[in-house]
C-alpha cells in the first residue's frame, strides 16, 4: 500500500468540506465548493493531488451510493406516473445535444461525407454531448430539500433513462465504425436487465420486506442494502453491459417502500457526506488539466461547453412543456438534465480507445464537466428560491417562511 494514499485523502476531505462550507455561506450549494476544492489542489493549481487509480475507484464508490440512496428516496408511484413523460424528455435531452454536436464539430473542421472518420467523429462529438450526470443535480435537490417533488423525480427519472438511451447510441455508432459491434444486442441486453430487475427485485423485495419485519431498525438492513448495491451495480455493468450507476439507482428503487428505507438511505448518508462524497465531487476537479492548449481549441472548448449546456436545456425543457410543465418547471428539468460527469468521461474514454476521440480534446470533455457541476446547482438554487421544502412537514415550511 502507497503510504501517500493517506496524505491525499486528508487533503481533499479537508479542502472539500473548507469550501463546501465556504460555498454554503456563499448561499451555494456544497457540491459547488467540493468541485472547486478538487480544481484547486489538482494539477491545475496547487498540484497537492493527482488523480490516481484509488482516489478514481472511491470516486466511482461515491457515485454508486449517492445514486443508491436517490433510488431509496424515490417515490416510486410517482417514478411510474411520470414514466412517459421522463422517456419523452430523455429522448430528446439524447436527439438535441447530438445534432448539436455533430453541427459544432462539423463547422468547426468541416462537413464530412457519412462513412468518413471525419463524418464518425463529429457524430461522436454529439454522442459525448448525450450524457447526463445525475448526481450532482440529485446532491443538489437533496440540500434544498426537493428530490421527492414532482419536478424532482421527473429529473431523476429522465436521466436515468437518458443514460440508457446515450449508452444505446454510443454502442450504435461505435456499432457504424466497428462491424464487430452490434447495436441491437445492446438493445436485447438492456431489456433484458430491467426484465431481470423487475422480477428478481420482486423476490429481493419480499426478502427484505420479512427480514425488516423480523428485526425492524438494525444496521443489519442497511448492510445488506449495501450488498444489494453493489452486486447490482456489477450485474448491470458486467452481464448486461449497463451503467453501473443504473443498477445501483435500481438497488435503490426496490429497497424504496420498505419501511425501514429511510433508515437505510440515513445510514448511506454518513458514509457518502464523510468520506466517499467528497472524494466523487473533488475528483471532477483533479482531473483537469488546462495544459496543451491552442487558441483555437481553446474556442472550440468554449463553443463546446454553451453548445452542451444549451441543447440539454431546450431539448428538455420544451418537451417538458408539451407535457403541461410550465415556466420555471420546465426550466428546472432542461437545467436539471444539463450537467455532465462520470457517464460523459466514461463515453470519451471509449471513444479515445477506438479512435473516434482525439486525445487533446479530453480536456473540453473536463472543462464541459467542470462548467455543467458548477452551474446547475447555482441555478438550480435560484430557480427554487423562495420555494418551500418539500421533505418537511406544512406546519414547519410555514414557520420557515414566516422567518
Amino acid at each position: 500500500m502507497q503510504i501517500e494514499l493517506f496524505k491525499d485523502l486528508a487533503i481533499i476531505i479537508l479542502f472539500a468540506k473548507l469550501f463546501g462550507l465556504l460555498a454554503k455561506k456563499l448561499k451555494a450549494p456544497q457540491v459547488v465548493g467540493e468541485i472547486v476544492a478538487g480544481l484547486i489542489i489538482g494539477p491545475s493549481v496547487l498540484g497537492l493531488v493527482e488523480q490516481t487509480d484509488f482516489i478514481s475507484q472511491m470516486a466511482e464508490i461515491g457515485v454508486l451510493l449517492l445514486m443508491f440512496s436517490a433510488g431509496l428516496e424515490t417515490d416510486l408511484k410517482d417514478l411510474i406516473k411520470t414514466g412517459p413523460t421522463a422517456l419523452a424528455i430523455a429522448c430528446a435531452g439524447v436527439a438535441v445535444p447530438l445534432a448539436g454536436g455533430w453541427l459544432l464539430y462539423s463547422c468547426f473542421y468541416g462537413f464530412s461525407p457519412a462513412g468518413s472518420d471525419e463524418f464518425y467523429r463529429a457524430l461522436f462529438t454529439g454522442v459525448i454531448m448525450t450524457a447526463t450526470s445525475v448526481g450532482i443535480t440529485v446532491q443538489t435537490l437533496r440540500e434544498l430539500g426537493k428530490l421527492k417533488g414532482k419536478v424532482g423525480t421527473l429529473i431523476l427519472s429522465a436521466a436515468i433513462i437518458d443514460d440508457v438511451i446515450g449508452i444505446i447510441v454510443l454502442t450504435f455508432v461505435i456499432g457504424l465504425k466497428d462491424a464487430s459491434a452490434s447495436p441491437l444486442t445492446v438493445v436485447k441486453n438492456t431489456v433484458l436487465f430491467f426484465v431481470f430487475a423487475i422480477g428478481v427485485g420482486f423476490v429481493i423485495y419480499k426478502m427484505f420486506k420479512m427480514i425488516d419485519k423480523k428485526y425492524p431498525h438494525q444496521r443489519r438492513i442497511p448492510i445488506l442494502g449495501l450488498c444489494l448495491c453493489f452486486a447490482m451495480a456489477f450485474i448491470a455493468e458486467e452481464f448486461f453491459g449497463i451503467a453501473d450507476i443504473t443498477g445501483a439507482y435500481v438497488a435503490g428503487i426496490i429497497l424504496c417502500n420498505l419501511h425501514d428505507s429511510e433508515y437505510i438511505a440515513e445510514k448511506m448518508d454518513i458514509s457518502s457526506y464523510m468520506l466517499f462524497g467528497p472524494i466523487f465531487f473533488a475528483s471532477i476537479g483533479l482531473k483537469t488539466e488546462f495544459s496543451g492548449f491552442t487558441a483555437d481549441l481553446v474556442l472550440f472548448s468554449v463553443c463546446f461547453v454553451i453548445v452542451a449546456l444549451i441543447t440539454k436545456i431546450i431539448g428538455c425543457g420544451l418537451v417538458s412543456m408539451i407535457f403541461g410543465y410550465r415556466g420555471k418547471d420546465s426550466l428546472k428539468i432542461g437545467v436539471g438534465m444539463m450537467t455532465r460527469g462520470e457517464v460523459a468521461l466514461i463515453v470519451s474514454q471509449k471513444g479515445l480507445a477506438v479512435g473516434l476521440l482525439n486525445p487533446i480534446y479530453f480536456t473540453s470533455v473536463i472543462l464541459l464537466i467542470i462548467c455543467s457541476s458548477i452551474s446547475t446547482p447555482i441555478i438550480m438554487k435560484l430557480l427554487y428560491k423562495g420555494e418551500p421544502d418539500e421533505t418537511l412537514p406544512a406546519a414547519e415550511n410555514k414557520e420557515s417562511a414566516a422567518v
